[in-house]
């Protein structure tokens, strides 16, 4: 099996997404998530957020996991922010799912997923992505701020590249404090191409906006 993309779904998404977001000014960014997380059927979608961070897209992904009839979990670092991500998301209308504990700890227990959205804000962000496991359809992997000094010298294929798990694409979008989006396979699906094939990759430079693609 592989991810499949939908744009009926996508479309409804963003709509709805629009709808639900009228309060907040976040350039897109929760619309274009929510988007994507229907649009590829997500059917588990895990989120990382911490007190006094924008909970726009947070809405964008409960919205997003009403369309696919998957589940939306977030992984919150103490009850302070517990209670904060929860009230925001009960006063759009969302019944979010939340679990209390260090991300990295809390992977662990978290069996396919397929759509993950983490702040590069946050301290040991790639370490989350890494330990993350992923849906044998394989996983669209999301970080925002990422223009993010603590995200500068962030490379993809230092978290997916492992063996189990290979780089398809990944893009970097100049939404909101940016977006850095990575569509990954893993060893029990087949969405990419064979493991001898040769591919182009693209760098983009974050802070001349210079592309530079090499052949690997």
């Amino acid at each position: 099996m592989k991810l499949v993309w939908s744009p009926e779904t996508a479309s409804k998404a963003y709509i709805d997404t629009v709808k639900s977001c009228e309060l907040y000014h976040e350039s897109g960014v929760a619309e274009l998530v929510s988007a994507m997380a229907a649009g590829w059927n997500a059917r588990f979608i895990v989120e990382t957020w911490s007190h006094g961070g924008a909970t726009a897209t947070s809405i964008g992904l409960a919205v997003a996991r009403s369309h696919t009839n998957g589940r939306h979990v977030c992984i919150v670092p103490d009850e302070r922010s517990r209670l904060e991500y929860v009230q925001a998301l009960e006063e759009a209308g969302m019944s979010p799912e939340v679990i209390v504990g260090e991300p990295e700890e809390v992977m662990n227990g978290l069996n396919g997923i397929d759509f993950m959205v983490v702040d590069s804000q946050q301290k040991h962000f790639s370490r989350v992505l890494r330990v993350a496991k992923l849906s044998n359809r394989g996983a669209v992997l999301v970080c925002k701020n990422a223009n993010s000094k603590s995200a500068s010298s962030f490379r993809w294929r230092s978290v997916v590249d492992d063996g189990s798990r290979r780089l398809v694409r990944s893009v970097f979008l100049p939404v909101g404090k940016g977006l850095d989006i990575a569509h990954v396979a893993t060893s029990g699906g087949n969405s990419g191409k064979g493991k001898g094939a040769r591919r182009w990759i693209k760098h983009v430079d974050r802070q001349s906006g210079e592309e530079h693609v090499i052949r690997k």
